[in-house]
């Protein structure tokens, strides 16, 4: 808990380690995940760094198994994924790496060259095969055709050429060339077209479609051919069809014209297409095998590139010492952890061999360090709620662990409803208890990757909307009876009703027995004032826990001023806030409870809405009913005391400061005037280690650092300047009191929210699932099959999913503004450390 209240404490330390052993150490740092390295070449071209040449083998290793998977995929062979996490292999094994993946990319290629050649040689076979089949229909036809010409003179002409009688008077002798060949199916129409008015009509064309798809050997993909023959007159015609069958990517074949060739054509055709089956198939069997084999070890192999990959990006952020022999680094550490780092260089020097230790020396900076707060798997998802509004400043109180009771409480207090809870719930347990198998899935959907890293804050709005949902005594719209009412029917005179309500009388004290065991009267639930009676009771609800909590997050600023030693902030701020915020509306919280407690339903209690305007306004008109004694006089000081700490707030720090600055001693100078400005406070009060004298080439490499990425603090003290301080103060001044009534006014959606769930799941119950229950007999049975589907569908979607959205939205806001405003400045910058964990759950990227 220590951990996660504040950030790890973080130091700057600078590692020296040998050239021969720099690669095992970093390998090593990168399995513990514990160091954040700062690039010492910020200006240098990526391309002109030391291990680029390194990179780029990497980089080519990858584009391999890459294409290794893609082909694995496209085969569907699974690949084995035993959770193995090897070692980064050492620098002389990437050749062996290299040497493998060469040579299975071109056996792959070559695998797939030659199934290519031979699917080509498939295809046109095939294509042939139909060719020769569907023309010897052609023919056929033609050749009855032309028996029926001889026997019938009508017939005759037709026989003829396709230029008529002149061929004949001219003595030419009567013969048609034609064409056959294949073309895709959808071109038929475009293409009949175009050979019709580029020929003029001088050619004959006829089709037949091939009925069973054939594969295209570069795609794979399944495609529908036809076959067709073209017949025409003369070679100019001859050359314009091909050109036209060119352009329309037909594919031509040779037919033979006479019955007896086509024959025999065929016959070696179904020859040849046989002995290519049987090549295909060991062919296939052939890559198979191959890719099986790859398969058993592509997830290990993809690890240990990206692994090596990751280490010498990480060593390109080094310096060379200038005797070429000695890597220098800066890096972050948590001050815990150094034990454990300084045990992981040492097996790195132990397995390069190196008889050099690896030196760690921290650091003295005035830079900012970055926040790293651990968390495990229940704590991640709340983590991420405060990081995502911003993330804490060094050492600063962390809003994380409060949240995880508060978050899921305020959002069942809008969302309070048993059986809606119990639905949430069961959900979420069922991804908490699968959690093992569902994270070896490794879904990439946006959504459920939400759900699932919020399986445990979706657990606790569960459980929470149980509870306040046992509170309100909603289950789906409708109340449970555990105790027994405590309203007994009164006699007719003291009985309200109209149009079959019912409407409760509190003043007729004989009809009250004790008030219900837990929450609220399971006979409100009939009652046709039930709306004014819960409205009176979550508006007040909502009010207490939000001047609650906002109490609270005040009382978390005074442990940040107290860490980072700032008196002035605890008594010119925190002081009175605290005031401020009681005499507004920690007495209203006094006079909610005292007015429950007083009061009774014989009595007519003040409207304490009237009563708070009455208060600031001074002003109590005749008949105005006291809740006490001298309620008046204490009202008009609470009053005067919240005025009086506004220019407390104001005037009083920037005042003080200057006369500090000018009257001071030198030691609350040097103090105060790290405390000028919010912006500033945070970073005067870093950690600052001396672990022994540095060499003095290693001075020169911190005193030469230029645009690391983080910004130095000037050296120089800083110019107070008594404008800005007194604008920032009045900033935040103006912001915490107008933030106080409007925050508050802001957790009235506690109560809006949950009259809203409430008043939906009622209109559902009451405009569907009440249909098919006040039908009698077996029709009404049989409607309430389908209707219940009809409301669980709607339950589900509406009031459980979108609803839920809703509440956590608004859950998300009452903790971002009204709550973390109060102490929380979020200025920080999170800790990022050089983790293969990290990097290989990310794909490898930089």
């Amino acid at each position: 808990m220590g951990s996660l209240l504040r950030s790890e404490e973080m130091t700057l330390c600078q590692l020296f380690l040998q050239s021969e052993a720099a690669y095992a150490c970093v390998s090593e740092l990168g399995e513990l995940g514990l160091v954040q390295f700062r690039d010492l070449n910020p200006d240098v071209n990526a391309f002109q760094r030391k291990f680029v040449n390194e990179i780029r083998r990497c980089e080519e290793m990858e584009r391999k198994l890459r294409f290794l998977e893609k082909e694995i995929k496209k085969d569907g062979i699974p690949m084995l994924d035993t959770g193995d996490n090897p070692d980064a292999p050492a620098p002389r094994e990437m050749i062996d790496l290299e040497a493998t993946f060469e040579k299975l990319e071109n056996e792959m290629k070559e695998v797939n060259a030659n199934s290519e050649a031979l699917k080509r040689n498939f295809l046109e076979l095939t294509e042939l095969k139909h060719i020769l089949r569907k023309t010897q229909t052609f023919f056929e036809e033609a050749e009855s055709h032309h028996h029926q010409a001889m026997h019938d003179p009508y017939l005759a002409e037709e026989n003829m050429g396709l230029l008529g009688e002149e061929a004949h008077r001219a003595g030419q002798a009567l013969r048609l060339g034609f064409v056959a060949g294949v073309i895709l199916r959808e071109r038929i129409p475009a293409f009949e077209r175009m050979l019709w008015r580029a020929c003029r009509g001088n050619v004959f064309l006829r089709q037949a479609e091939i009925e069973a798809p054939l594969e295209d050997p570069v795609t794979g993909d399944q495609v529908y051919k036809s076959v067709f023959i073209i017949f025409f007159q003369g070679d100019q015609l001859k050359s314009r069809v091909k050109k036209i069958c060119e352009g329309f990517r037909a594919t031509l074949y040779p037919c033979p014209e006479t019955q007896a060739e086509r024959r025999e054509m065929a016959i070696g055709v179904m020859t040849r297409i046989e002995d290519l089956n049987t090549v295909l198939g060991q062919t296939q069997d052939h890559r198979h095998r191959v890719l099986v084999a790859a398969a058993k070890n592509i997830k290990v192999w993809f690890i240990k590139v990206r692994k090596i990959k990751a280490i010498y990006h990480t060593l390109n952020m080094f310096n060379l010492d200038v005797t070429q022999k000695c890597l220098i680094a800066e890096c972050w550490c948590p001050v815990v952890d150094l034990d454990r780092i300084q045990q992981a260089l040492r097996r790195g020097t132990e397995r390069s061999g190196s008889s050099v230790p690896s030196i760690l020396n921290r650091m003295t900076t005035k830079q900012e360090p970055p926040t790293y707060n651990r968390t495990n798997k229940f704590t991640s998802g709340f983590q991420a709620i405060v990081d995502a509004y911003g993330v804490a400043s060094y050492r600063e109180m962390n809003p994380a662990p409060f949240t995880i009771i508060t978050f899921p409480f305020l959002f069942a207090v809008m969302f309070g409803d048993m059986g809606h809870g119990v639905i949430m719930f069961s959900f979420a347990l069922w991804l908490v208890v699968r959690e093992k198998q569902l994270m070896a899935r490794k879904i990439d959907n946006e959504i459920w990757t939400t759900m699932f890293g919020g399986r445990y804050i979706i657990l606790l709005m569960g459980l929470f909307s149980i509870y306040t949902g046992f509170i309100y005594n909603d289950v789906f719209s409708k109340s449970l009876n555990i105790f027994g009412s405590k309203w007994y029917p009164p006699p007719k005179p003291y009985t309200v009703r109209g149009e079959g309500s019912l409407q409760l009388n509190p003043v007729n004290t004989t009809v009250n027995g004790d008030p219900y065991a837990i929450g609220i009267d399971p006979i409100w639930q009939m009652a046709s004032n039930k709306i004014a009676f819960t409205n009176s009771f979550k508006m007040k609800t909502s009010v207490i826990l939000g001047v609650s909590q906002m109490f609270f997050g005040v009382t978390l600023s005074l442990f940040n001023h107290r860490y980072f030693q700032r008196p002035i902030n605890i008594f010119c701020e925190f002081i009175p806030q605290v005031v401020f915020l009681f005499c507004m509306f920690g007495y209203l919280i006094i006079l909610i409870f005292y007015k429950w407690i007083h009061y009774n339903s014989t009595i007519t209690a003040p409207s304490l809405l009237i009563g708070a305007i009455n208060m600031f306004l001074f002003n109590y008109p005749d008949g105005t009913i006291a809740l006490y004694n001298g309620q008046k006089e204490f009202q008009g000081f609470l009053v005067v005391v919240a005025i009086l700490c506004i220019p407390w707030m104001l005037l009083v720090k920037p005042f003080f400061l200057r006369y500090e600055h000018r009257y001071g001693q030198l030691k609350s100078l040097t103090f105060l005037n790290g405390s000028q400005t919010d912006d500033t406070e945070f970073k005067h009060q870093q950690l600052s280690v001396n672990s022994g004298d540095l060499l003095n080439h290693d001075q020169e490499v911190v005193h030469n650092e230029v645009g690391s990425g983080l910004h130095h603090e000037e050296e120089e003290e800083k110019v107070f300047d008594f404008a800005e301080v007194f604008i920032n103060q009045a900033i935040h001044t103006i912001e915490y009191c107008l933030g106080c009534i409007s925050h508050t006014a802001s957790y009235l959606r506690l109560w809006a929210l949950s009259l809203a769930h409430a008043q939906l799941s009622e209109v559902l119950w009451t405009m569907v699932l009440r249909i098919p229950l006040s039908i009698n007999g077996y029709f009404g049975s049989i409607m309430m099959f389908f209707v219940f589907m009809a409301w669980s569908s709607l339950t589900v979607a509406v009031l459980v999913v979108m609803e839920g959205l809703s509440a956590f939205l608004h859950a998300l806001r009452l903790h971002w503004v009204e709550f973390q405003s109060k102490f929380y400045k979020g200025e920080g910058y999170k800790f990022q450390p050089f983790s293969f964990e990290h990097i290989l759950d990310h794909g490898g990227e930089e």
